[in-house]
């Protein structure tokens, strides 16, 4: 019996070979991609940097939330029943906390404001505050000092 099929093992290979390299370079193409660093096919190696994500805004927001929180704590203290217990506050929406420990009531030409002193405890840290909030019109309270004490 004669073979009449000649075996080439040099063509055998070569679709699957090619097949192999083209399945690598998409694969390598597509994790440089995801690492940051992937090839300028198209010569535009523009990026833009203005959008953040996984950020937090920081300063005003933070600190007018807060402000907002303690005249609201400050406001809605019944000095009387209060004596000189201390008045605890906190703000979900930051994760502030504090507690108010000297709240002093005065009227001077017919404004009526109360003093106080306050901690915040933030995600910045621990801090001492001082401020102020006078009543002006029938109900409405606003903080005319909030700074903080070295």
């Amino acid at each position: 019996m004669k073979d009449i099929a000649k075996s080439n093992d040099h063509t055998k290979g070569s679709p699957s070979r090619a097949c192999v390299f083209v399945v690598l370079f998409s694969a390598i193409a597509t994790l440089c991609g995801c690492m940051g660093s992937s090839f300028d096919f198209f010569g535009d190696s523009k990026v833009d940097r203005s959008i953040n994500t996984s950020t937090v805004p920081r300063g005003k927001t933070e600190a007018s939330s807060d402000e907002t929180t303690v005249r609201n704590a400050i406001s809605s203290a019944d000095l009387q029943k209060l004596g000189t217990s201390p008045l605890p506050w906190a703000n979900a929406s930051t994760g502030s906390a504090g507690v108010v420990t000297a709240i002093k009531e005065e009227s001077s030409n017919g404004v009526t404001c109360r003093r106080f002193s306050t901690t915040r405890h933030s995600y910045t840290g621990i801090a001492n505050f001082s401020g102020r909030a006078c009543l002006v019109g029938e109900a409405n309270w606003q903080l005319t000092n909030f700074a903080q004490q070295p």
